[in-house]
């Protein structure tokens, strides 16, 4: 199975920056995509940005433009560099990875809090 361990999350003033990072172990090579999910109190889960094994990305409309994510191959790492946040960017990130290449089953992260005062 593929093991994901989140970190960076934080408090943050409006218009700051913030940078998420994401180690994925285990069944590295079964990976298609990685990316990160993110939910706020009484909200359903949104698809914050995506990264594919070939290096296409994708992003959620409420962030594109502001967010953007990457990868280090050596580290094992994948990054979300949040700027000019905003209060609504507040929730808890979840870190996920889709190991379909080898037909197993998204895994998910602990989960980091992000919250962005006004």
């Amino acid at each position: 199975q593929v093991q994901l361990v989140e970190s960076g999350g934080g408090l943050v003033q409006a218009g700051g920056s913030l940078r998420l990072s994401c180690a994925a172990s285990g069944a590295r090579l079964c990976i298609s995509a990685m990316g990160w999910y993110r939910q706020a109190p009484g909200k359903e889960r949104e698809l914050v940005a995506v990264i594919t094994s070939r290096g296409s990305t994708d992003y959620g409309d409420s962030v594109k433009g502001r967010f953007t994510i990457s990868r280090d191959n050596v580290k094992n790492t994948v990054y979300l560099q949040m700027n000019s946040l905003k209060p609504e960017d507040t929730a808890v990130y979840y870190c996920h990875a889709d190991p379909s290449k080898c037909g197993l089953g998204i895994a998910w992260g602990q989960g980091t809090q992000v919250t962005v005062s006004s």
